[in-house]
């Protein structure tokens, strides 16, 4: 849902149909453009002219889709699906300059007399998670995605003759091997909160916050440089209710790319696209509500202020960490960021400051006052992931830990890189999947959390896509591999 700043308070715009209907009208639209989430959390498109758009296009969709053609959805026999607009998601596309262009995010219907939402449609998933935690007593649940990507100058990647060599190269001016610097590189992992000119993104950020907060309605507090080299960029952007939250996660990734591409540059949600350098997360905050208190918060909690309940969910996600990897890191480049040693949360345990578990509760401010700040930071999607269905799944997992009372157990405050495995095992600390394969059988046999909130149909062709993907890779040697093994 956007939102706008009126006398410095946030409040949701609230868009209804007839509001859209007249707003093409006042925004002089000429072409709408019908965004949806695939399986595989790719965004797509289909646009139409503004004028051939009706009102009751909300209430019974468009028969805009041959579902065939998208990855994960229909099989060519059963491939009619209808797009559904839903006219809170609103926004003009700035960049879009020669004909005026709005936006509309869709569910998607399953054609036919039923018209019941498609049980593989990402954001009818999401919806169904929303109306799951209804059901089990919550208000709300909150959610504060941190998604951090990359920009380069420039990918060339060469997999055109897979049979005699492959390869990639990446330029970017802030590189330490970069020819056309600006002869103040960073160095791997010394990327943090440089200033100018080492930082050279601070303008396209600039950019990207002015079109996510005014013309998006999606609220940015911060942006800044992250820790590697070769512009890794964060972007803060305001919490917001499960749909919404992954609503806004789409367009930001939308928004990023285009404005780089506006700049003869290419951004990547790529987990780990840089050898020996940090990759890119999404650390996903959560916490539960009802009638606008924060059930997360407990002041009679000292090591943390953390509440039973949020125990108990953490608890869940800890329990479920080896399927939940499945979803919330579902590529195989996602597992060559989940490595010892780059920041990345590997081991499955938590803390209030430690970085090296999976579950972090940030512990900045204390106190009552601050109690609508208690949360859970979940520490291992990373943004690949499709957020409609990672945050469906950590939301099934952490009710599960509810219904189950699962202990979360004692936080771990050391640092578990630099634990050797005998103390790791003193502990009963255990790690992440190491492997897509690993996870998506992890995932195959630890479904039944997920249940309440996804079909099987669409965990079936989740775990499909990912072993497709993980033997596309699997099958191919890797470059590095010829250092090491040509000589045996």
């Amino acid at each position: 849902m956007p939102y706008r700043v009126n006398n410095g308070k946030i409040e949701p715009t609230n868009f209804t149909p007839a509001d859209v209907m007249q707003k093409l009208k006042d925004d002089r639209i000429k072409f709408l453009d019908l965004q949806f989430t695939g399986l595989t959390g790719r965004f797509h498109h289909t646009t139409m002219a503004a004028n051939m758009f009706q009102k009751e296009d909300f209430e019974y969709g468009l028969p805009k889709l041959d579902g065939s053609s998208i990855r994960g959805f229909t099989e060519i026999h059963e491939s009619d699906l209808i797009i559904k607009p839903d006219a809170s998601t609103y926004a003009v596309i700035p960049w879009i300059e020669k004909d005026y262009t709005a936006r509309l995010i869709c569910d998607i219907i399953s054609g036919g007399s039923e018209r019941v939402a498609f049980s593989r449609d990402p954001r009818s998933i999401a919806l169904k998670a929303e109306r799951f935690v209804r059901d089990r007593g919550y208000t709300s649940s909150y959610w504060g995605p941190e998604v951090e990507f990359f920009v380069f100058d420039k990918l060339e990647v060469n997999t055109m003759t897979p049979y005699q060599s492959q390869s990639y190269n990446i330029s970017s001016r802030e590189a330490p091997w970069s020819t056309e610097g600006v002869g103040y590189a960073l160095r791997l992992k010394e990327g943090y909160l440089p200033s100018a000119p080492g930082d050279t993104l601070m303008d396209y950020r600039n950019e990207c916050v002015d079109i996510l907060s005014n013309n998006f309605g999606i609220i940015c507090d911060a942006h800044h440089h992250e820790v590697a080299t070769a512009g890794q960029c964060e972007i803060d952007i305001r919490y917001d209710t499960l749909t919404n939250a992954a609503d806004a996660v789409q367009s930001y990734k939308y928004i990023v790319k285009n404005i780089a591409k506006k700049h003869n540059m290419i951004a990547t949600m790529m987990p780990k696209p840089i050898a020996l350098d940090n990759g890119s997360g999404m650390h996903v905050n959560v916490s539960l509500w009802n009638n606008g208190k924060n059930l997360f918060f407990d002041a009679n909690d000292q090591y943390a202020e953390m509440s039973q309940v949020a125990h108990y969910f953490g608890g869940g996600i800890l329990d479920h960490a080896y399927a939940l990897a499945a979803i919330v890191a579902p590529t195989t480049n996602s597992y060559r960021r989940l490595v010892p040693g780059y920041e990345a949360p590997v081991y499955i345990a938590w803390s209030t400051g430690n970085r090296s578990a999976i579950i972090r509760i940030p512990a900045h401010y204390k106190g009552e006052r601050f109690s609508t700040m208690k949360r859970i930071e979940f520490r291992a999607p990373d943004p690949s992931c499709n957020p409609y269905l990672a945050f469906s799944a950590i939301v099934a997992a952490g009710l599960d830990g509810i219904r189950k009372k699962t202990s979360i157990g004692s936080p771990v405050d050391e640092d578990i890189f630099k634990m050797t495995a005998k103390k790791r095992r003193e502990f009963g600390i255990k790690q992440l999947p190491a492997s897509l394969r690993d996870a998506y059988e992890e995932l195959e046999s630890d479904r039944s959390f997920l249940k309440p909130v996804f079909g099987d149909d669409a965990i079936d062709m989740l775990i499909e896509n990912e072993v497709k993907d993980h033997n596309e890779v699997a099958v191919r040697p890797h470059p590095h591999e010829f250092s090491m093994y040509a000589d045996v």
